[in-house]
């Protein structure tokens, strides 16, 4: 019989989806030409061939050596320890698609071939090419694109892990890239809730930012997240803390005035689709939360005494008076400022005294008072509580509706919307981050048959540093939200990508509903133990290279690929890198644009400008304007 080039083995054991094949006498492990090309042979992490009449079973190297020798054998060592263990995963018809598990097994002195680049190109080009994009291209093979399924990666959710420094955000950025293209998803639809505002820079042709504090000069819009919009558990641990008071009477009292408003507010101004009988605590209608505060603070501190001149049973407020006996301050709901109330006098002619309001009923709320008061003055929640034209009047008229605010997120011309929360205060991000994602689900979830959901047009969120706020210990608004659309989200056209530089840290639950893996550089035995568990595919070997992939390199799991594949992801453009490249101790060249000199502990620096530092600083922004600062600025 003429010699296969391809011959590598034959096998020796048939374990469920893992055989043992032992190599052949003739076959040098290393490098083997076929047709004149070079093939790593023996080498974990490569595919291998077992032809079985008419079908193709492909499998993946995950051990080589005497460790990979079934028991019997391990004493026997005729020719070395010339033994690999395969994982199976897929088989294929001759000249026909690949398909992912397989319908036999291999059985004893079945061959056992390398899979050389025509096969490659069978298994990793299968498929209608509408549905796959390309990320990349094998580290194995660079004229082979590495083709993931978009329908599988976008709906069934995925996840990008890596230590810090393996080209995470690039990666990502890359694709993204992929996945907007233009000319092939002309309506792609992705919002990505970027923590430390780096992916402004890398997508800045196609994508909407929005942010805090926009630099309306370099394109950015500003954030408004209208609080009405938000449920009653997601505005009441934003605006007030902790309300529970064992018995629930302080949330019912708060949930009750809320709902009155937004009855009061639908009456103002009428809205599509819903009645006043129809309103609950959590319906998006618009209201004055600085009435909400005005009256319960009211409430609250209020004091009463008889009215002059009239009956003693009729009470009017105790106003504190000036020197011309008038009220020194009624207070004003809009601007945060509390009526003043003379103080409790139980002493003295009736008419004299002073005593606590009664109707209705105080709640013990001042201290949840005091800090919404801060909350409503506090210009950096001020996306939040004002948001702008969607900020209720008194009577709890706005000028836009939620239409128009799901318009600009996941409506308007550009495919990807950027949701720059670098600016939002630590402690309110995992409960805001939960709020967000919400929303649009819900948006979604309800529109789901219309042209606008999820299942004519599908929703990707890209959630980076996921282990800020999905950690196992977190049970925080967040993470509800995140386990919510991981296990409904699929149905209705909504799909996450999880990036995260821990992945021990992030919720197992959450992260095994990833159905695709990206798995970077990961040092950490704990990090790589739990994507290892996490992986659809159980293939230990494979992960036990993630300690020495290169940086932008990747291997992915899962139903978004036809083979476990070990892939470089293309990079965007130098100029159009994420803003989380590392600095450079000792460099040559400038410094960050805008500033002169040269960088670096091998420069000389003749002089300093901290004066700059502080202002940009105090703006909140990280873009430098060339723009010399003024002794005003110091001041500000």
């Amino acid at each position: 019989m003429r010699h296969d080039p391809t011959f590598i083995g034959t096998v020796r054991d048939v374990h469920g989806a893992t055989i043992t094949v032992e190599l052949s006498n003739d076959t040098v492990t290393g490098l083997g030409f076929v047709h004149g090309k070079g093939y790593r042979i023996g080498q974990v992490g490569s595919f291998v061939r077992i032809p079985l009449g008419f079908v193709d079973l492909y499998g993946v190297v995950s051990q080589v050596g005497a460790g990979a020798a079934p028991a019997r054998d391990q004493e026997r060592q005729a020719y070395g320890n010339r033994w690999v263990t395969v994982q199976m995963v897929g088989e294929g018809q001759r000249g026909g698609r690949f398909e992912r598990g397989i319908s036999q097994h291999p059985t004893i002195e079945d061959r056992v071939h390398i899979v050389i680049e025509a096969d490659l190109r069978a298994i990793y080009g299968s498929g209608d090419p509408q549905d796959f994009v390309s990320v990349g291209h094998l580290a194995s093979a660079e004229s082979i694109p590495s083709l993931v399924n978009i329908n599988k990666l976008v709906t069934r959710h995925s996840a990008v892990v890596g230590t810090t420094g393996s080209g995470k955000s690039t990666t990502v950025a890359g694709l993204l890239n992929a996945l907007s293209d233009p000319e092939q998803y002309p309506s792609a639809r992705i919002i990505v809730f970027d923590i430390h505002g780096e992916y402004s820079k890398a997508l800045v042709d196609r994508a909407a930012v929005f942010r805090v504090a926009a630099d309306e000069t370099r394109g950015q819009q500003a954030l408004h997240v209208p609080f009405w919009a938000l449920s009653f558990e997601e505005l009441s641990a934003l605006a007030f803390g902790t309300l529970d008071d064992g018995n629930g009477a302080k949330t019912a009292a708060v949930a009750d005035a809320l709902v009155q408003l937004k009855k009061d507010a639908l009456k103002s101004q009428p809205r599509e689709g819903i009645e006043e009988s129809q309103v609950t605590a959590d319906t998006p209608i618009p209201f004055c939360i600085h009435k909400l505060w005005f009256d319960l603070h009211q409430r609250e501190h209020q004091t009463v005494m008889a009215k002059p001149g009239e009956a003693q049973d009729e009470l009017v407020p105790a106003y504190a008076l000036g020197a011309d006996g008038q009220p020194m301050q009624l207070g004003d709901a809009m601007s945060v400022t509390p009526p003043a109330y003379r103080t409790v006098k139980s002493s003295g002619p009736k008419t004299e005294q002073i005593h606590w309001s009664q109707s209705p009923p105080p709640l013990a709320l001042r201290q949840q008072l005091a800090g919404l008061a801060s909350k409503l003055r506090d210009p950096r929640l001020a996306f939040l509580f004002n948001p702008g034209d969607w900020r209720p009047d008194i009577d709890g008229k706005t000028g836009k509706d939620l239409d128009k605010l799901l318009e600009d997120w996941i409506g308007g011309p550009k495919p990807i919307t950027i949701l720059d929360l670098s600016g939002i205060p630590a402690p309110i991000l995992n409960e805001l981050i939960g709020a967000l994602l919400r929303v649009l689900y819900d948006a979604i979830f309800w529109a789901r048959n219309l042209p606008e959901g999820g299942r004519e047009r599908p929703l990707l969120m890209v959630l980076e540093e996921a282990h800020a706020y999905l950690s196992k210990e977190n049970s925080g608004a967040a993470a509800a939200a995140v386990r919510r659309i991981a296990k409904e989200g699929r149905k209705y056209g909504v799909g996450m990508m999880i990036v995260s530089q821990r992945p021990s840290e992030i919720d197992s639950t959450i992260l095994s509903q990833c159905g695709t893996i990206f798995a970077m550089r990961l040092a950490n035995d704990t990090d790589r133990g739990h994507v290892t568990s996490a992986a659809s595919d159980s293939l230990k070997g494979l992960f036990e290279m993630l300690p020495v992939l290169r940086t932008g390199e990747a291997i992915i799991v899962g139903e978004a690929v036809s083979l476990p594949v070990r892939t470089l992801i293309a990079p965007p453009p130098l100029d159009r890198r994420p803003d989380s490249i590392d600095p450079r101790v000792v460099e040559r060249g400038d410094l960050t644009e805008g500033f002169q000199g040269l960088g670096g502990w091998n420069q000389h620096c003749d002089s300093s400008d901290y004066s700059v530092m502080v202002r940009q600083w105090r703006k909140q922004s990280p873009h430098y304007d060339h723009i010399k600062p003024t002794a005003n600025d110091n001041e500000e």
